[in-house]
Order: C-alpha cells, then sequence, then structure tokens
C-alpha cells in the first residue's frame, strides 16, 4: 500500500509537471508571437517609411523648369549637374530625365561609369505608367549597373500640357536589409509574385515563395526584372496561423501587407526562448511542490503528535465536565420550576393589568348612556311629554348600559367572545340612535349612504355598536364649534369584507396620526372634553375582529375614519345556525 501511494504521488507530480510545462508553453508562446508583431509592425512602419520617402519628389521634379526646358530640347549637361547635386544630398542611386521614347538623355550619374545616359528604359512598367499618365512604381535589377532599386517615376509636360518626357529616380532599399541582418532577425520582403525582394539571409533573396506559373515567368522576363536569376522556390511551408517551417526548422511566422504593390513583409521568431523559459518554470514549480510537500509533511507530523497530546487532555476535561453537567443538569431543573411560577405570577399581574384598563373603558363607555338618559329626562321635562314617549327611550338606554357593563364579564372568563352575522346597517342605526341627542344638540345633519342589500359581516354586534358610537361621538365633537356641520356615514362591501366610512366637516387630526389617537388617554379634544379611550378602544375591538381601522385628514376640511370588518367564516356561520 506505501509503494502504491508513493507511485501515485509520483504519476500526479509528473503529470502536474506535463500540465505546466504545456501551459507556461502555451503563455511564453503567445509572449513570444506579441513580440514578434511587434517587430512586425516596426519593420513594416519602416518599409512603408522608406518607400513613400521619396514619392513626391518625381512630382516636383516633373515640374521643375530646367528639367522641363531640357526635355523640351534644351542643353543636358546643367541639368546634369544639378540632378547629381539632389541625388546626392538625399541620398539616392540616381535620378534621371527620359524623352518620350524611353531614352535617357540626362542624369545624376551621366559623367561616371554606368551612366543611365542614352540608355532605353521603355520597356520598364515604371515608364510606361508614367507616360500613361500615374505614377511608376517598380522593384527590380538595375539593367545598366546589374544592381537591384526602387524606381518611381512621373510624367514631365509643358505648358500646354503634352508629354515631353519622363522624369524617375532609384532608390537603393539594401540598407534595410543591413538593418534586419544586424538585429539578427530572419524577415524578407516578396512583391505581388510571391518572389522574394529584400531579405535579411542573402541566399532567400530573388527566391518565390510558391511556384511560378509560365505567365509570371514571361513577365518577370519581358520587364526585365530579375535579369540572371533562375527564381526557384524557397525552402518553407507555411503551417496554420503564425506557423511556419523554413530552412528545416519551425518558426512563428508573421505578415503584413505593405501597400499600394500588394508587396508582403514576412517575420520570423524562434520558439526556443518560450521553451527554455518553460522549462525553467516547470523546474521550479517542481521544486517548490517539493519543498512544500516537506514542510507539509512535517507540520502533519507536529500536528499528529499535538492532536495525540489533546485528546489525552480532552479526555481528562471531558470526564470534568461530565461532572459538571450533571451539577449543572439539576441546577436548571430547579431553575425551570422558578420559571414557571415566576411565568405564573406575570400571568396574573398581566389580567389585573388589563382589568384596571378595562375599567377604564367601561366607565368611559357608561358616560354615554347616562349622557343620553339625561338628554330625554331634560326634553322631557320642557316639553311635558308624556312618561309613554320617552320612558321606551330610557329602557332602551338602560339595556344599554346594562350590556355595557355585561363586558366585564368578557374578562371574567377564558371563553372567545361569541361571532355570528350582524348587519352594519343594522349597527349604524343602533348607534345613531345612542348618539341622537347629542346630534341635535350640536345642531348637525346627518346622512347614512347604504346598500338595498344588507352589509352582512362576522362579529359581535355589541362590540362594533360600541365601535360606531365611538366614531359618531368623535364626529359631533368634530363638527360642533364648525360653520359647517354635516356627518355623512357609507356603508359598502366587497366580495371579502363590509365597511363603514363616517366622515365630517370638523376640525380634522390636525398632525396628530390614527396610532397617536389610538394610545390611550390621547386626544385632539380640549381639556375636560374625554378621556381619550374611544378611539383606543374601538381601535382594538376591530382588532380583535380581524378587521382594518383607518382615518385620515379630508382635502378639503374635516376628517373620514374608515372601518373594514372581514366576511370569513360568515358562511359557516350561517350553516351552523
Amino acid at each position: 500500500m506505501r509503494f502504491n501511494t508513493t507511485a501515485f504521488a509520483a504519476f500526479t507530480a509528473l503529470c502536474v509537471a506535463i500540465g505546466v510545462f504545456w501551459l507556461s508553453l502555451s503563455f511564453f508562446q503567445s509572449e513570444e508571437e506579441a513580440k514578434a508583431r511587434g517587430r512586425l509592425s516596426l519593420y513594416h512602419g519602416t518599409v512603408r517609411s522608406e518607400l513613400e520617402r521619396f514619392s513626391h519628389l518625381t512630382y516636383v521634379l516633373a515640374r521643375d523648369t530646367h528639367v522641363i526646358n531640357t526635355a523640351v530640347g534644351g542643353p543636358t549637361g546643367r541639368l546634369d549637374r544639378r540632378l547629381a547635386a539632389f541625388a546626392a544630398q538625399s541620398g539616392l542611386d540616381a535620378i534621371y530625365l527620359m524623352r518620350p521614347d524611353g531614352v535617357t538623355i540626362a542624369a545624376s550619374n551621366a559623367e561616371r561609369p554606368g551612366s543611365f545616359v542614352g540608355q532605353d528604359y521603355s520597356f520598364r512598367p515604371y515608364f510606361q505608367a508614367a507616360r500613361s499618365g500615374e505614377q511608376g512604381r517598380f522593384y527590380g535589377i538595375g539593367a545598366t549597373t546589374g544592381l537591384p532599386g526602387y524606381f518611381i517615376a512621373d510624367a514631365v509636360r509643358d505648358a500646354e500640357g503634352d508629354l515631353v518626357g519622363v522624369i524617375a529616380i532609384k532608390l537603393d532599399l539594401t540598407d534595410l536589409e543591413e538593418a534586419w541582418r544586424a538585429a539578427g532577425e530572419q524577415v524578407f520582403l516578396a512583391n505581388h509574385d510571391g518572389i522574394v525582394l529584400l531579405s535579411s539571409d542573402p541566399a532567400w533573396r530573388y527566391r518565390s515563395l510558391t511556384d511560378l506559373s509560365a505567365e509570371q515567368r514571361a513577365r518577370v522576363a519581358q520587364d526585365r526584372q530579375f535579369p540572371g536569376q533562375d527564381l526557384a522556390p524557397l525552402d518553407w511551408q507555411p503551417r496554420g496561423e503564425a506557423r511556419a517551417v523554413i530552412g528545416g526548422s519551425e518558426r512563428i511566422h508573421l505578415s503584413a501587407s505593405v501597400a499600394p504593390h500588394g508587396w508582403v513583409l514576412h517575420y520570423f521568431a524562434d520558439y526556443g526562448p518560450a521553451v527554455t523559459r518553460s522549462w525553467l518554470l516547470t523546474g521550479l514549480v517542481m521544486l517548490l511542490t517539493g519543498a512544500g510537500f516537506l514542510v507539509s509533511q512535517v507540520r502533519r507530523t507536529r500536528r499528529i503528535g499535538a492532536a495525540l497530546r489533546r485528546s489525552e487532555a480532552e479526555e481528562a476535561q471531558l470526564r470534568e465536565a461530565n461532572e459538571r453537567l450533571a451539577v449543572e443538569i439539576e441546577e436548571r431543573r430547579t431553575a425551570e420550576r422558578r420559571l414557571k411560577r415566576t411565568q405564573d405570577e406575570l400571568e396574573r399581574a398581566s389580567r389585573l393589568a388589563a382589568l384596571g384598563q378595562l375599567a377604564a373603558s367601561v366607565t368611559h363607555e357608561l358616560g354615554q348612556p347616562i349622557a343620553a338618559m339625561r338628554n330625554h329626562l331634560t326634553a322631557a321635562e320642557i316639553g311635558a311629554q308624556p312618561p309613554s314617549r320617552f320612558i321606551p327611550r330610557i329602557s332602551g338606554i338602560v339595556d344599554r348600559m346594562e350590556a355595557i357593563t355585561r363586558q366585564l364579564k368578557f374578562f371574567a372568563r377564558n371563553d372567545p367572545e361569541e361571532f355570528a352575522p350582524v348587519d352594519l346597517g343594522v349597527v349604524v342605526q343602533a348607534a345613531l340612535s345612542l348618539v341622537e341627542p347629542n346630534i341635535s344638540k350640536a345642531g348637525a345633519a346627518t346622512s347614512v349612504d347604504a346598500p338595498d342589500q344588507p352589509v352582512l359581516v362576522r362579529g359581535n354586534k355589541l362590540r362594533l355598536e360600541q365601535v360606531l358610537t365611538n366614531v359618531l361621538r368623535n364626529a359631533v365633537d368634530a363638527v360642533e364649534d364648525c360653520a359647517a356641520r354635516r356627518i355623512e356615514i357609507t356603508l359598502g362591501q366587497d366580495d371579502s369584507a363590509g365597511w363603514v366610512e363616517v366622515r365630517d366637516t370638523g376640525h380634522g387630526l390636525g398632525q396628530a396620526s390614527l396610532d397617536d389617537l389610538q394610545e390611550p388617554f390621547v386626544t385632539t379634544r380640549e381639556s375636560g372634553r374625554g378621556m381619550g379611550l374611544g378611539l383606543a378602544i374601538s381601535a382594538n375591538i376591530v382588532k380583535a375582529h380581524q378587521g382594518r381601522f383607518s382615518a385620515g385628514n379630508l382635502s378639503g376640511g374635516g376628517a373620514v375614519f374608515r372601518i373594514e370588518i372581514p366576511k370569513e367564516g360568515m358562511e359557516t356561520t350561517l350553516s351552523a345556525a
């Protein structure tokens, strides 16, 4: 088993080494390709600059008066000296003027061996292009000197615009080859036929990248572009993107087009640095991995020893903890018994507090029917009404007072309040009858907008009457001191709830919110006009009905209170009844 573990570790290390090598090789090859692109861009710019550096000179010379005068038959000696001075200052190989038939009549090298004067260059493509009105450009081996060069030519015309000659320049581009060779680069420039014009390796010059067709060879021979060269194929083979084999070695291969001739600049770079760096990185990673493995083994041994010591200490602590746990269990049981007694005492205290709040509520509610009874008695005395008219009303009020006092029984027993289907229209009429003396005293006008069918909800009729009575009392108090004294009651229902809205033209809620008014002993009335318990009691009753109690100020003045009581469970109650 130990042998298997060692073998597995060795296999894993080998896989890691291979993975690191190939990943790093891919990364470093990408870096080398990026560097190659940068070098190619540099050399491409250099070639373009060299080709375009003197492209304007023939245009300028073609319009020079000395050149035109010589072309139309003037003496050539002065122009020869002038062209020689230009060529020397600009570093050109030669500047020469030809007649329309292609014979040279003046040249910068007129006084040197191998002069162009008297030579016929009408066969050259650059001469033919210039005669046709275009700027001629051409690269080839000189027919007179045998030295390669880049030729640029423009037509010379007289004042009437007639062709009187062609002016041409020859550039020596071999300095580019020297620069490439000095930098240790592998670069060559091929023309549109795939023939290498310039190369850092002289053996590549005048080789073709592909086999030339008979037509291509005939054109090259006719232009005398490469006399004496066999234009044999180059020993190279492109391999996909950015790869090529040249001279038997695989290289990074990048190329760029050189306008306007359709030439292509080829750049080659070696993969050797990328491979070397990949091996170095792989060795470093394996060395660090081995060191990390040794360190981890030492730490593992130490951890095992420390774990054994901790295990012994923890075993002793566990025995002590078991003993303490037995004591704590007994203490917890004692604390739970005390907590149960404390909870029972808190529950009794909570009931007493609720009893006090309910007593205050009942005291407040009894004030309403007592005031109504007093109003009826006073009206009876003033109007000398017979007892048969007001005694039933007083009996109803007494029943109401009895019903209110019965609310104390809700606290005395644990049974929930009995809920049944209740018509909100009946509740509204009952509440109006209770506060009718207050409405009359305040001189307020009331209106009830109710649907034709009953607005049935599930609730306790007595408690809902208590809510509507409190809200109507608040509305009466709100309009008492106002010029417009109207109270509008609207009933409605939807699929889930019935609702009642009470609108008044009073002073509104002011800055207080409904949450503020629901707090006990908070009121918007002046001192002595209420204890501030009505809305608090009403909100609790609506909450017990699972309803919604809301209020707000009206834009035209006054306030609106809305009570929504759900119908949920009403069908069950009706069927049970």
